[in-house]
């Protein structure tokens, strides 16, 4: 039986705020396979995403709130042993897929363990971590999903939705390490976040948010869908609101860079990019 730690640490919530560019690489495709397009969400979300979650409270056991969790428990060895198995399940259902999508899974499983690990520990380089989380998160999975539901199943997909992606997560992913630099510094890891400070974190999220929008902006006027981009830009405006509003309260205190504020950002910015990216599906559908 399950316990409960290991049931919390493999924090299935989190996937939520990764849906998005699943959403987005799902809508993009013109001839989708439906039933690959299930087995592609439940391998990522339900498999890939959580154990990746649950590898890593396993190594950094963590104390303070991490990952969307207020009060994490301890691991026990238990959740090692889940995490492989879910990783396992992942390979052997992505050979369902295609093998090019089965490399992607491994690839992507590969690095989060290479991150996360005491013996290469990745995320201790403020940068390199940064790009590696940003990529696979990203642009690795925007492709994996194109791929994978396409019925036709190209090698090469859209440049501009790689990229696209990979500039939405290196938006947010900064913000989720702003409150927790005493943490990570006591934990010997040097994030990003650390390495600008504070307001310099807030600088380069908005730097990268607006890159995203210039390229989905090109990405879509490439496809004469600017009314899509249109639409998408509207589900996204309570969440440049409220990023400006905390910006503005950090500029004030820098205190303000707190769990319950990013938590806050992360639960809006998921809610209104998935709507977002779901009427575009929705739409495709009628098209």
């Amino acid at each position: 039986m399950l316990k409960k730690s290991t049931i919390q640490l493999l924090r299935f919530p989190f996937a939520f705020f990764l849906l998005p560019v699943y959403l987005f690489a799902l809508s993009q495709v013109l001839y989708t396979n439906w039933w690959k397009a299930a087995l592609v969400f439940f391998i990522l979300h339900l498999l890939v995403y959580p154990a990746s979650n649950g590898y890593n409270s396993f190594i950094d056991r963590d104390e303070s709130p991490v990952g969307g969790i207020r009060h994490p428990m301890q691991p026990t060895r238990q959740l090692l042993w889940v995490v492989l198995v879910m990783d396992i399940a992942a390979l052997i259902l992505s050979l369902l897929v295609s093998s090019w999508f089965t490399f992607g899974i491994l690839l992507y499983i590969l690095a989060s363990r290479a991150y996360s690990s005491r013996v290469t520990r990745l995320k201790k380089y403020p940068v390199l971590g940064f790009l590696l989380v940003v990529l696979c998160q990203g642009g690795l999975v925007f492709w994996l999903v194109y791929h994978g539901v396409h019925q036709r199943q190209p090698v090469i997909v859209p440049l501009t939705g790689i990229i696209a992606s990979t500039l939405l997560i290196a938006g947010a992913y900064p913000l989720t390490q702003v409150y927790q630099h005493a943490a990570d510094q006591k934990d010997g890891v040097r994030t990003i976040s650390m390495l600008l400070g504070v307001k310099g974190t807030f600088r380069l999220s908005a730097l990268l948010f607006n890159m995203a929008f210039v390229v989905l902006g090109l990405h879509f006027a490439l496809q004469l869908e600017l009314v899509r981009f249109f639409v998408l830009l509207i589900c996204f405006f309570p969440v440049l609101i409220y990023f400006l509003r905390w910006a503005k309260k950090v500029w004030q205190n820098t205190e303000a860079a707190s769990f319950d504020n990013l938590m806050g950002m992360n639960k809006l910015a998921a809610i209104c990019s998935n709507t977002g990216f779901l009427i575009l599906l929705i739409w495709k559908l009628f098209d």
